[in-house]
């Protein structure tokens, strides 16, 4: 929720909004131009006009000299946006360690709580928790998983190891396990390589940040196999990326007739997942959706210590997918979904 320990923790002592600063430095391609222009730049999907309303009450100098929507921003200087922070939605704001020693950690991190910060999101984040969890420095992220993915994630405790763990991610040093639980019943008999070029959708599109099949896309390989059918027209699958694009899991699958339960971007259309990005999850949707969350989880990573070799962690499945499939892949009654929900969102 977007409570800890009884207090809006978007909110101070005396129960005002906190303030969230936003620091920009002047590259040498903007130096000279008039600030309003600068934020413009700096800050696209805000309008002019909205840009020159903020200046006055939310911007400033990092130095503390006064600034005006025609002031001239100088090059290396750092201007600074100083918004109030908003209510924030709702979603776990804690994580079990699966393993942890003085370098690194790999957490089984919950769905439904994001990364990094976003427009909607600043303090219910996985870096905020573990700002509050381990005090300054903050455990440094490895890399990406999605807000709905759940399982395992590494962090490193120091900016050196966390270089090196990065590194290995980029040169596929690392292997990740995930599960996912799809619609339909595919016919692979054995392990399959699913071989598809993936990139982003036209920018025409209504949805731009959905991955499509395109042939001018790099090519993307994921291997997958069954693991179980928990109901008639549902299917448990292994899946092990072999590249690293984004949503490859989730767009390799949809594409292949066979999508994610829950999965609001690949699974249902573009007029369902805007109008959850509008209104939020409703009986309506979820009925549709039949999970509030894709059912995707990191289940084991396998990583190169930085003093111990190659070490494997596993997260255990997680309790809402695993009920949801000794269900027999079906929601609860009507009467039963809103404490169903509300005890999803507590764990």
């Amino acid at each position: 929720m977007t409570r800890k320990d009884g207090v809006d923790i978007h909110l101070d002592d005396e129960g005002q909004p906190r303030v969230i600063p936003r620091y920009m430095v002047v590259e040498e391609e903007l130096a000279g131009v008039r600030l309003d222009q600068f934020l413009v730049k700096k800050i696209p999907r805000l309008s002019r006009n909205k840009i020159q309303k903020i200046i006055k009450d939310f911007v400033k100098r990092e130095n503390g000299r006064p600034l005006r929507a025609n002031s001239r921003v100088e090059l290396g200087e750092t201007v600074v946006l100083l918004l109030p922070a908003r209510e924030e939605p709702p979603c776990p704001r804690s994580f079990v360690s699966l393993y942890e020693d003085e370098t690194v950690m790999v957490l089984d991190k919950p769905a439904g709580l994001p990364v990094h910060a976003s427009a909607k999101f600043y303090f219910n984040t996985l870096t905020r928790v573990l700002l509050e969890h381990y005090g300054e420095p903050p455990p440094q992220i490895c890399h990406r998983i999605d807000m709905e993915t759940s399982g395992c994630m590494l962090v490193a405790f120091d900016k050196a190891t966390a270089a090196q763990m990065k590194l290995a991610f980029e040169a596929r040093k690392t292997r990740k396990t995930y599960v996912a639980l799809v619609h339909g019943e595919p016919p692979w008999q054995e392990t399959t390589r699913i071989d598809m070029p993936l990139g982003l959708v036209d920018p025409d599109q209504p949805i731009t940040i959905r991955m499509c099949v395109r042939d001018d896309a790099p090519h993307a390989h994921t291997d997958v196999r069954i693991l179980d059918v928990p109901a008639p027209g549902y299917t448990l699958l292994e899946c092990k990326p072999i590249t690293g694009r984004q949503h490859q899991i989730r767009a390799h699958l949809s594409a292949s007739g066979y999508p994610i339960v829950g999965d609001k971007l690949y699974g249902h259309g573009d007029a369902a997942f805007s109008q959850f990005c509008h209104t939020g999850m409703t009986p309506e949707l979820l009925r549709r959706f039949e999970l509030p969350r894709h059912a995707l989880h990191a289940q084991e990573l396998s990583f190169p210590h930085p003093h111990k070799g190659m070490m494997t962690v596993r997260a255990p499945m997680p309790a809402d997918l695993q009920a949801f499939m000794d269900g027999g892949c079906r929601l609860p009654e009507d009467d039963e979904q809103d404490d169903w929900l509300r005890e999803l969102l507590d764990d």
